[in-house]
């Protein structure tokens, strides 16, 4: 290739430097991207879990649950409160 290489925006030549090569080489590779997107995901998601163990340890979100849960599983009987006439 003696050193030059067609540029993308045009036609002419560019000369490289002696270590452009390995750097371009380099900057097309994409040995551990997916890796790197695991990590990163894996932080996003341990950051919002921290977050979720804050909010659930106040008083007040503990009793909106807890009544939540509450009225979930008590079965009320819908013709027991039928309007009298």
């Amino acid at each position: 290739m003696n050193g030059y290489e067609k540029s993308r925006l045009g036609t002419a030549p560019t000369k490289l430097g002696p270590g452009f090569e390995r750097f371009g080489q380099a900057i097309r590779d994409e040995r551990g991207a997916a890796t790197a997107e695991y990590a990163i995901a894996t932080m996003a998601a341990v950051g919002f879990a921290g977050l979720l163990v804050v909010i659930m340890r106040s008083d007040e979100i503990k009793t909106i649950l807890f009544d939540l849960v509450k009225s979930a599983l008590t079965f009320t009987n819908p013709n027991d409160a039928a309007p009298a006439n």
